[in-house]
């Protein structure tokens, strides 16, 4: 995983999105979580939830889940519908996965006003240790 401070690059601006938009992955005047998940991982669909909720109770952050390592756009799409979710869901590619040196699932980031990497976490988060580690 990328450490502490590191600088997430602004070339990164724009990743498509599952309804053929672009998303930015780069904070924009606020904080930012980068959730990198694979739809077949069991760890990612007991943990999305908390996510979600994080999302839908604070207008402080910015939240973007990446989809990685799927076989086809509807396995995304049929996570996306399963857990019911409302924040951005984007398509990430192999560039994208060694550049934020994802290693396993899910790997969150929270990125700073400032695009600096300010907590990161690898595996199953509490919707309370989301939440500290956007503080």
């Amino acid at each position: 995983m990328l450490s502490d401070n590191s600088q997430v690059s602004t070339e990164l601006v724009n990743l498509p999105t599952l309804d053929d938009k672009t998303i930015a992955i780069t904070a924009q005047q606020k904080k930012k979580v980068l959730y990198f998940f694979a739809p077949w991982c069991q760890i990612c669909h007991a943990s999305i939830g908390n996510l979600e909720n994080i999302y839908l109770k604070r207008d402080d952050i910015d939240v973007v889940a990446i989809a990685l390592d799927f076989d086809s756009i509807e396995e995304v799409q049929t996570f996306v519908a399963d857990k019911a979710l409302t924040f951005p869901v984007a398509l990430g590619n192999s560039e994208l996965k060694t550049t934020f040196q994802i290693t396993g699932y899910p790997s969150y980031y929270v990125i700073d006003e400032n695009n600096k990497v300010v907590a990161q976490s690898l595996g199953y988060s509490t919707e309370l240790g989301l939440y500290l580690r956007t503080l």
